[in-house]
């Protein structure tokens, strides 16, 4: 079956069965290996991106849930010339070690940033609550969001 998917601000076609999950498509038929498998079970969250504004777990949605829907993926963030202050954030405060969870939490920590620039703690941890960092540099990611934030209110 064709499905057309809105990714990254254009529309792509894919050819698949309505049930196979997003993550496989934008992997293996689009070629955007930035999201990342994990799980596969939406637990561990590297697959996160963001649908329609909301950070998503795309290893369990299937492709016929987001036909019509903007998807964006770690992709989208930023360029090598023009980094994303999440991006440039993360560099700054070392905040990947092995860098498999970071495409995820960087889309989770965007769709937050999206609509609140002035995160609490608790706001940022809640919404990282479905991603998981084995690395163990969970205040360094914090630090990071944090002085995004800051960037994108003007204050960076």
């Amino acid at each position: 079956m064709n499905l057309v998917l809105n990714v990254n601000g254009k529309a792509c076609e894919v050819r698949a069965d309505a049930e196979t999950p997003l993550l496989y498509a934008l992997r293996n038929d689009l070629g955007l290996v930035g999201t990342r498998y994990g799980c596969g079970l939406g637990q561990c969250g590297s697959c996160t991106v963001i649908i329609d504004g909301k950070a998503v777990q795309s290893c369990d949605v299937p492709l016929s849930a987001v036909v019509g829907k903007q998807i964006s993926t770690v992709e989208a963030l930023g360029t090598a010339a023009t980094l994303h202050p999440l991006q440039r954030a993360f560099i700054a405060e070392q905040a990947a070690q092995c860098g498999y969870c970071t495409s995820g939490i960087l889309m989770a920590a965007k769709a937050l940033l999206d609509v609140n620039t002035d995160p609490t703690d608790a706001e940022i941890r809640a919404a990282l609550e479905r991603n998981l960092c084995r690395c163990g540099t969970h205040s360094r990611i914090l630090r990071a969001i944090k002085r995004a934030a800051k960037e994108l209110r003007g204050k960076g």
